[in-house]
């Protein structure tokens, strides 16, 4: 975050408090954020909602007084479900479009529309306190407040729509408000996987896009990555893995780590890495962590056995855009002309980021000469196990 009233410090002073100077100073410039949102006449009840919250709260706040930070404990109240508590806090705090959380969740855009209205009616009749709760309160509430953050950080990471491939604003607001969570529970060790997670991955940012098109992982300049953030998230990885209290988040970390320690794609401990997701998928179970094991799969066992793994999920992740994307991709690297270019098709018809439609556009034109051996994409077979 860039705090220009630095300047400030020259005429008064350093502050004696200069950590509490710069979070009064967030706090506004969230404030600000607000009203100068070109939507805030769509979010003025939401926000008119959570303002006379904070008119009523006592005095006494948290020893971590973020503004934004007890705002997303607001929304993730237990009172709401699961899914509303992310999804109500994305909305009102992370900026994103009821569109783009119904993407997040594989959920048709009205369905969520009626998801967010009922969530904010429900804290407005319930005087849902605006505070950090304390004791258990706390604990029920941190899982949720870690996928706000985590989902925040990927629509700025990969931006799912416009011409802007990474939201940095996004990115960096991820990062703030985790950094505040392991302040704020420093026994939670998930916390601290989070931001390991989140440093891990962000520091790769410069060299994800090049000319305006997404540059995939194992073609990836490594020299253009971040070696600070690589190494302050690997030091709050092993840290927090010590305890000996693995949970998803250090599981990601952990991957990231692995991406992050090879010197070249070539390099890349594969084996590990899709051990790691298996393990993951037993935590997680979720077709999105199976399609992130089929594409480690496709380097460490093969892509035939991949494309097995992916075949269960091709009618459930029928709009999801990485799934075509990964198929595509192992089609391409198997030799399946027709059927890489029918994948590289449907993930284009999903494809709203700019920079992405760039890259599969690119990757679509494959040799004609390469061998065509599986039936049509759409219409494939059931394997003999399946049969």
């Amino acid at each position: 975050m860039r705090l220009k009233p630095l300047w400030k410090w020259l005429d008064s002073g350093i502050p004696k408090s200069r950590r509490g100077w710069l979070l009064q100073v967030a706090r506004r410039k969230a404030l600000d954020r607000f009203r100068r949102d070109k939507a805030l006449k769509e979010k003025s009840a939401q926000i008119a909602v959570l303002e006379q919250a904070e008119a009523d709260a006592p005095a006494e706040t948290h020893d971590i007084p973020d503004h934004r930070l007890r705002l997303i404990f607001t929304c993730c109240h237990p009172a709401l479900d699961e899914k509303s508590r992310v999804a109500l806090t994305l909305r009102t705090l992370g900026g994103l479009t009821t569109e783009e959380i119904a993407r997040a969740y594989l959920d048709k855009p009205a369905t969520m529309g009626q998801r967010l209205a009922r969530a904010r009616s429900k804290i407005s009749k319930a005087g849902i306190p605006f505070e950090i709760p304390d004791g258990e309160a706390l604990e029920e509430r941190i899982n949720s407040v870690l996928s706000v953050i985590y989902l925040i950080f990927n629509e700025g990471y990969a931006a799912s729509s416009g011409d802007a491939p990474i939201r940095v604003d996004l990115c960096d607001e991820a990062i703030f408000l985790a950094r505040l969570m392991v302040q704020l529970c420093p026994d939670a060790p998930e916390a601290a996987g989070l931001l390991a997670l989140i440093l891990l991955t962000h520091a790769r940012r410069k060299a994800r896009y090049r000319a305006g098109a997404y540059v995939p992982l194992d073609e990836q300049d490594r020299t253009l990555w971040d070696g600070k953030r690589i190494a302050e998230g690997q030091g709050v990885l092993e840290a927090t893995m010590k305890r000996g209290q693995v949970g998803p988040y250090q599981l990601q970390a952990a991957i990231a780590a692995l991406h992050c320690e090879a010197a070249s794609a070539k390099d890349t401990d594969w084996p590990q890495i899709a051990a790691l997701y298996r393990l993951l998928a037993q935590m997680l179970p979720s077709d999105i962590v199976q399609l992130n094991l089929a594409v480690a799969v496709s380097y460490s066992d093969g892509v035939e056995q991949a494309l097995e793994m992916l075949e269960p999920m091709a009618q459930r992740l029928e709009n999801y855009q990485p799934y075509h994307a990964a198929t595509a991709d192992m089609f391409r690297r198997a030799g399946h002309v027709e059927l890489a270019h029918a994948a590289y098709e449907q993930a284009l018809t999903l494809t709203e980021n700019e920079a992405d439609r760039a890259f599969l556009q690119s990757r679509r034109s494959i040799p004609a000469d390469l061998p065509k051996k599986r039936p049509s994409y759409k219409a494939r077979p059931k394997s003999n196990r399946e049969v």
